[in-house]
């Protein structure tokens, strides 16, 4: 799976990783970008103080256009963060806002384009990635293509069941999106990433 056209947008969010996830999709919503969008976060540690960066990978040059241009056009607002935020983004070599919010647009695009990195939180099958399901129903109706499993290098077995939380976060790996998991109780597995309201950069 590739995708080419990649449009970066930081605002600096230093909370927790639940709150980016929540930006990112009221920013998906705002821009009216299509069902089939790929959105991640992005750690950027250049910079006064690491924080997390958004990306979406849009089907078609128009489309990523289309988005770049609203964000431009619409003003420093960002969804949920009041009026006069700023954000800065980045298309190509395109960009837009403070610098070290454009670089670090920049850099989440950069990782995105290159499927190197990236935490993926809408991806197309997401929706249907609830509940329980064996890991090779998780990779047929997913764009997930790899499920690992803390401590085993041969990967997890499709029929494996897959407790999922409601929380399923892969993230891009040389090229591929791939579910970090681990064992659970009765021989099933659990995503490596609990779905808890840590801050995304404490610590770090």
């Amino acid at each position: 799976m590739s995708e080419p056209y990649v449009v970066g947008v930081d605002t600096g969010h230093t909370g927790a990783l639940r709150e980016a996830d929540h930006l990112l999709r009221a920013l998906a919503a705002e821009l009216g970008l299509p069902a089939d969008v790929l959105g991640c976060t992005h750690h950027v540690r250049d910079g006064r103080r690491p924080h997390t960066a958004l990306s979406f990978a849009l089907p078609s040059e128009r489309a990523a256009r289309a988005a770049w241009q609203r964000l431009t056009e619409t003003g420093s607002g960002t969804p949920g963060d009041g009026p006069g935020s700023l954000l800065g983004a980045a298309f190509g070599e395109e960009r837009h806002g403070p610098d070290e919010l454009a670089a670090g647009a920049a850099h989440a695009a950069a990782e995105h384009g290159a499927l190197t990195g990236g935490r993926a939180v809408l991806y197309p099958g997401a929706g249907a990635v609830t509940g329980v399901l064996t890991v090779g129903r998780l990779l047929e109706v997913s764009a997930v293509d790899r499920v690992t499993v803390l401590g085993s290098p041969e990967g997890a077995a499709p029929e494996a069941e897959l407790v999922t939380r409601d929380h399923v976060r892969p993230e891009w790996r040389d090229g591929r999106l791939v579910l970090a998991t681990m064992p659970a109780a009765g021989g099933t597995l659990v995503p490596f990433e609990v779905p808890d309201p840590t801050p995304c950069c404490a610590d770090h």
